[in-house]
């Protein structure tokens, strides 16, 4: 059975076989010649073959010579390949990367940071999947997902195992029914206690507990208790239910510069307002995948204030 030959090997015999002369391929690799004369002979005998005629000096390359030539060029490039594709892969330029992300990412964040991303780094294949937060968390700690786009506060009790980055810095605004009398006077600030008799949509408390508890504890500084009417996972579902007039719901600001029909946006003031709205990058501590890595410090990836 042969030994597999090295890759020096390989590089000491294409110096020889491309210079024909065991003193200037010695020279190329910086070495003595001796040595190198016998690390040759060494791989005639391991393969079984000669790869040089010679006589008092080298003449021409045997047939098998000739293929070990070319298979040899093969081999480096592949070795000089696979160190290359190691570091694209460590330093987070291929591979894949799971990405989660709350509805109300896709009308802003997430294009940024994708497009930045792919730019950066197109070879990474990107799996996206639309979450709320607390399916986002269950699935970074799960490890079927890489990194989420969330909703802040976290989840309780997640705090030791999970990082953040915020990304976007934002508040809540109340939408209204168009013909509801609070739709009124649009361009002025309503009072969040002024929605204390109103029917809520309100999306349910465990899929985004940290901020569903954020609404509850401002309206409770309001001095009420929302009464919800219908609940939906969704902000585009939420509105919509608001444009057919069945409450009152608190959603990101951000939708206020998009307008829909059948909606009024108006901002909050006085006690428990305003009411916050944080956006960030959440990951599974721990998580060292470069393509995460890579990701998290996208040219991009900055606070957005808004």
């Amino acid at each position: 059975m042969y030994r597999m030959l090295s890759l020096r090997q390989f590089q000491q015999f294409l110096a020889v076989a491309e210079t024909m002369s065991f003193r200037r391929a010695a020279e190329r690799l910086n070495m003595a010649q001796p040595p190198l004369t016998a690390a040759i002979r060494h791989m005639e005998e391991t393969i079984g073959v000669r790869l040089f005629e010679r006589t008092n000096r080298i003449t021409c390359l045997t047939a098998a010579g000739e293929v070990l030539r070319e298979e040899a060029h093969r081999a480096i490039a592949q070795a000089e390949r696979a160190v290359a594709l190691t570091r694209r892969a460590g330093a987070g330029e291929t591979g894949s990367l799971r990405i989660g992300f709350v509805a109300s990412a896709v009308r802003q964040l997430l294009p940024i940071l994708v497009t930045a991303f792919r730019e950066q780094h197109p070879a990474v294949t990107l799996e996206l999947e639309e979450a709320p937060t607390a399916r986002q968390i269950a699935a970074l700690l799960d490890d079927r997902m890489d990194v989420g786009i969330v909703a802040l506060p976290l989840p309780s009790g997640v705090e030791h195992r999970i990082a953040v980055q915020t990304m976007a810095k934002s508040q809540l605004v109340v939408a209204i029914p168009v013909y509801h009398p609070l739709a009124r006077a649009a361009d002025t600030p309503l009072a969040l206690a002024a929605l204390a008799d109103q029917p809520w949509i309100l999306f349910p408390a465990d899929e985004g507990p940290g901020l569903h508890s954020t609404i509850l504890r401002a309206c409770a500084e309001a001095g009420f208790t929302p009464r919800v009417a219908q609940r939906a996972v969704q902000m585009e579902t939420i509105i919509g239910l608001v444009a057919a007039g069945l409450g009152v719901a608190l959603v990101p600001s951000l939708f206020n510069d998009m307008p829909r029909e059948g909606v009024v946006f108006r901002e909050l003031i006085g006690t428990g307002a305003p009411v916050p709205y944080e956006t960030a990058l959440a990951w599974r501590k721990g998580n060292n995948l470069p393509a995460l890595k890579a990701f998290i410090r996208t040219d991009s990836a900055d606070s957005i204030e808004k």
